[in-house]
């Protein structure tokens, strides 16, 4: 049966407009952005099958364009465009935290570290800078590592704080492995980051771990 042979209140974009993209489940949002099925299948039903070989979803939107590019209801021109809407995804949310508003809210934060350093196949280590009323400066990332760790210079984070004449900054990186877990070696070095930036009135207001789930805070931890 095709989609639109469908009750209305089944069909993927009726349903969107109707109830907003949040009631939509991982396959739904998929098809509407395929538009079309393979030959035999609706656009659902190619979606459905994509993820149970490729997914779950973040797996395969992580996967990259020239991966995505090979994938069977993908091809080239698919993948171009689901790498430019993750895109602009990521750069939406960075619009968000340059509006010049205080950087309040933990989660905004989190949300945007999850979003640049999810799904590396590497340990990144990043800086977000702030001014003397939180508004976002600028996002770095400061230190590139292996599957399992990257070495973190405090002398450098000091430097581009003061390059970017912060007042205080945000950390974060992620773990390849997929838990998002702080480490010893995580809280570690996050005191050894504030006890450097003290030193020159820079302050640390948190730590963000990304794996697979939702970020951690370390400052909600009590550990910043």
């Amino acid at each position: 049966m095709h989609i639109h042979e469908w009750p209305a209140h089944e069909r993927p974009r009726e349903k969107l407009l109707a109830r907003g993209a949040a009631a939509l489940s991982d396959a739904e949002l998929l098809a509407i952005f395929l538009g079309s099925g393979l030959r035999g299948e609706d656009a659902v039903a190619t979606a459905r099958r994509l993820l149970a070989e490729h997914g779950p979803l973040r797996r395969l939107l992580d996967a990259g364009p020239a991966a995505l590019a090979g994938l069977r209801g993908l091809g080239p021109a698919r993948a171009c465009s689901l790498t430019a809407a993750l895109e602009l995804g990521t750069r939406h949310l960075a619009a968000d935290l340059a509006r010049g508003e205080a950087l309040t809210d933990p989660a905004r934060a989190g949300a945007y570290f999850a979003r640049r350093l999810r799904g590396l196949p590497h340990e990144v280590f990043a800086v977000l800078f702030l001014d003397t009323r939180h508004r976002v400066i600028a996002f770095e990332e400061l230190f590139r590592g292996t599957i399992d760790g990257a070495e973190v210079h405090a002398r450098e984070v000091v430097k581009r704080a003061l390059a970017h004449n912060a007042a205080a900054l945000m950390l974060g990186h992620n773990h390849p492995s997929g838990s998002s877990e702080p480490s010893a070696a995580d809280r570690a070095v996050t005191l050894r980051l504030k006890s450097a930036l003290a030193l020159v009135d820079v302050r640390v207001l948190d730590h963000f771990v990304v794996g697979d789930g939702p970020p951690v805070s370390l400052a909600t931890r009590g550990w910043v």
